[in-house]
């Protein structure tokens, strides 16, 4: 868990210390109810000490292709389930899922809110070497959302390979964070472009990875972090 409190945004009383939890961990091959029991076994005791709770991409069931078995509603079990831990922790939650809606499936990003709000952002580019766009639909509007005075942007995976999609113009953000299943074969493009992505857009980047190996083989090595806008 990191605070990423700075002296010189204290002083506008705009923006306060903002705390940063990773659930890097290894996802159990598409078996939803196990993962988010073991989710809220690792964050039970979190209550007044963390803002943001960050999962990995698609953290229910591993980065499958299996949309038509293991896609919820947004009035589904997971959701429901993110809800509740934001309540009850005090905290914001972000994770993606798969999402059905108007027979159409998303690779979606959820952030609850304590007071009980919901906001979704949409993968916007589809990792077609996996052949993530035959099954997915691509995703049209970035999301900005408000935590403790931070203008918080997310993005997923594949998303970080395109920097004119994070530019960081006229909806500015503070903090942008991606939450990946990125393959440990390319661990170096992962920290790499995580750097970039702050250093040219003068932000905060947080990526959250995960770790293990799922049912297609793939190895996952985390490289969970926080970039400072001067890149360390």
């Amino acid at each position: 868990m990191l605070d990423m409190g700075l002296k010189k945004v204290e002083t506008l009383n705009v923006m306060k210390n903002l705390r940063l939890t990773f659930v890097q961990s290894d996802i159990i091959w598409h078996s939803p109810s196990d993962n988010l029991s073991m989710i809220e076994s690792l964050i039970g005791g979190l209550k007044g000490n963390s803002d943001l709770i960050l999962m990995p991409e698609m953290f229910t069931t591993g980065f499958t292709m299996d949309t038509e078995q293991f896609a919820e509603e947004m009035s589904g079990k997971t959701v429901s389930k993110m809800k509740e831990w934001s309540r009850v922790l005090n905290a914001h939650i972000a994770g993606s899922l798969i999402i059905k809606e108007t027979e159409k499936y998303y690779n979606r990003l959820v952030i609850t809110t304590p007071e009980g709000g919901v906001e979704f952002y949409d993968k916007r580019h589809l990792f077609r070497m996996g052949g993530e766009e035959k099954f997915y639909t691509a995703g049209q509007k970035n999301l900005t959302v408000d935590i403790k005075g931070w203008r918080v942007r997310p993005f997923i995976c594949y998303d970080l390979r395109f920097p004119v999609w994070s530019r960081n113009t006229a909806d500015r953000y503070d903090l942008a964070f991606y939450c990946a299943n990125w393959p440990a074969v390319r661990s170096y493009h992962w920290d790499t472009l995580l750097r970039a992505r702050a250093i040219e857009n003068q932000c905060y980047v947080a990526g959250i990875n995960r770790t293990g190996t799922d049912g297609s083989g793939i190895k996952y090595a985390g490289g969970s972090c926080v970039i400072g806008f001067l890149g360390e």
